[in-house]
């Protein structure tokens, strides 16, 4: 996008549009259309339902879309031992990313764990399981209020006791607000209020419990997501967003004496999950993105766009965010470090350091470096299982979604990777460009120059994400204009929130003085 023009126009530009609205509205969806018409518009004639298109492939959603068809691989695929060499970091240090901080892992994990879901309730069908899925297709902040409307119910107040209206449950810990305990004290059992009941209306029992000690089950919380509890920065960025659910709820409940709990409750929810998709574009996207000027979440570029499409996660897009390079091999927590594998599944962390020193101290640590040879080998695991679900999809090849892209395709393995030994390990993987399969072609790939992410992976992510996020029912022409759907004082709180740390500065106790806590390390500069 905008290859055609030099740099140094385009940096002028971009800062014209800075100062002059019209120009800014105009470069944006310029960009933001540009982006996403790099491939074809939902809804996609395919699902993982069937290799052929079907009725129940095109309607029934507990299906992954496709962006392409099913392809049947034309070569014996190599075993995982010997892809893993493509992902399995050599002997040596990690390599750490140039740009971002952890805080661009902790915001990407959060954000897609809320939408990529396998269905894990299929454990006795691993096919099946790696085909259907339980996400909602939104981004609706599931992970904090729930994927039904009876998990919602669960996790709030339901008070009407003035200034507890349309609040979330929660505690106070050594002086901060966090929601409730899941377990039991003993962390043997989870807490009766949130087991499954005969309306649906439990939690999702969080992932990976099996191995996981009491003492660390006793210090997971009652989270709408079954993986907001993966980590105590994935568990930071959900607590931060109950406590700016209750902040919202509490100054709705001021500021509208008549409403009742469930409007204020509605209300706020519908002001935080904008607020959200907002930090999404202004922060996370802006992120990855090499452009020389700063995209916003304007809903009116999608209002007459030939994109704007009901939702529907593809099978692609739940492969492509598998970013497992990006964590660190020790995290750099305030109160001491702690390795990668000991990190999941512990919330003790979080609850003795409290949420403003997690984030000073993860926006103050560099990420690993996306891409081949730099996953740690705790986590090579997960790389086995994506290989292994892309080919129960049987996921077209990497050149093929080149194509689909508005790429060429590669012809030569250096077209792929300037890395001399990654191009020696997809020839001897693979034989031919052609033969490459998407997910190792995704991540063999250059990163883009002032961009964390490889080339393909940058524009696959970015058309879905734009073609997902600004379709949100809820920044719809009719609903977005509506004065009552976020109320005045609710569009102000959207309005004054361009960063997670405007969120953050609103709900810790004592705002930390370093300024700046952004997923850009502070040092880095464009190419």
């Amino acid at each position: 996008m905008f290859d055609w023009l030099p740099t140094p126009l385009l940096r002028l530009l971009g800062a014209a549009a800075d100062n002059w609205g019209w120009l800014g509205g105009k470069l944006n969806a310029l960009a933001i259309n540009g982006i996403v018409g790099r491939t074809r518009n939902r809804p996609h004639p395919w699902s993982t339902f069937s290799p052929y298109i079907s009725w129940q492939g095109l309607t029934d959603k507990t299906y992954q879309g496709r962006h392409l068809p099913a392809t049947p691989p034309t070569i014996e695929l190599p075993d995982w031992t010997a892809v893993a060499k493509l992902f399995a970091r050599p002997a040596g240090a990690q390599l750490l990313s140039a740009k971002s901080t952890c805080l661009f892992p902790a915001f990407a994990q959060y954000l897609t764990d809320g939408f990529i879901r396998t269905d894990v309730h299929l454990d006795d069908d691993p096919v099946l399981k790696r085909r259907k899925t339980t996400t909602n297709h939104e981004i609706d902040l599931c992970p904090l209020y729930g994927r039904t409307p009876g998990q919602a119910r669960v996790l709030r107040r339901l008070s009407e006791v003035s200034g507890q209206r349309g609040q979330l449950k929660s505690q106070i810990l050594n002086g901060e607000e966090y929601a409730p305990y899941l377990y039991t004290p003993d962390g043997l059992t989870i807490r009766p209020e949130f087991m499954p009941g005969p309306l649906g209306e439990g939690l999702d029992k969080p992932l990976g419990m099996d191995r996981v000690p009491p003492e660390r089950l006793a210090s997971l919380f009652a989270f709408g997501g079954d993986r907001a509890n993966a980590t105590p920065m994935v568990a930071m960025v959900n607590t931060l967003l109950l406590r700016e659910h209750n902040r919202l709820a509490r100054g709705l409940d001021e500021q509208n004496p008549g409403w009742d709990d469930e409007r204020v409750f509605q209300t706020a929810r519908n002001v935080l999950i904008v607020m959200f998709i907002k930090l999404v574009v202004e922060e996370y996207i802006n992120h990855i993105t090499p452009l020389p000027f700063r995209l916003r979440a304007d809903p009116a570029v999608a209002w007459d766009a030939q994109w704007n499409r009901p939702n529907w996660i593809t099978a692609e897009f739940s492969l492509l965010y598998r970013w497992h390079s990006l964590m660190p091999d020790v995290i750099d927590w305030p109160g001491g470090p702690i390795p990668m594998n000991q990190f999941p599944t512990d919330n003790r962390p979080l609850i003795r350091e409290g949420v403003a020193a997690a984030f000073v101290a993860i926006a103050g640590q560099a990420a690993g470096e996306l891409g081949a040879s730099n996953t740690n080998a705790f986590l090579l695991f997960a790389e086995e299982k994506a290989v292994e679900q892309a080919r129960i999809n049987q996921m077209a090849p990497y050149n093929a979604y080149r194509r689909a892209f508005g790429q060429k395709p590669a012809k030569r393995f250096d077209q792929i990777s300037s890395d001399p030994k990654i191009q020696d390990l997809l020839k001897n993987l693979y034989g031919t460009p052609d033969s490459v399969e998407f997910y190792a072609g995704l991540f063999a790939e250059d990163r883009v120059k002032n961009s964390p992410l490889p080339g393909l992976l940058l524009i696959m992510v970015a058309v879905d994400a734009f073609s997902q996020a600004l379709t949100n029912p809820l920044l719809s022409k009719h609903v977005y204009n509506n004065p009552e759907t976020f109320s005045a004082w609710g569009r102000q709180q959207i309005a004054a929130t361009a960063t997670l740390e405007d969120v953050m500065r609103r709900n810790v106790p004592v705002p930390p003085a370093v300024q700046g806590l952004r997923m850009t390390q502070a040092t880095w500069r464009p190419a």
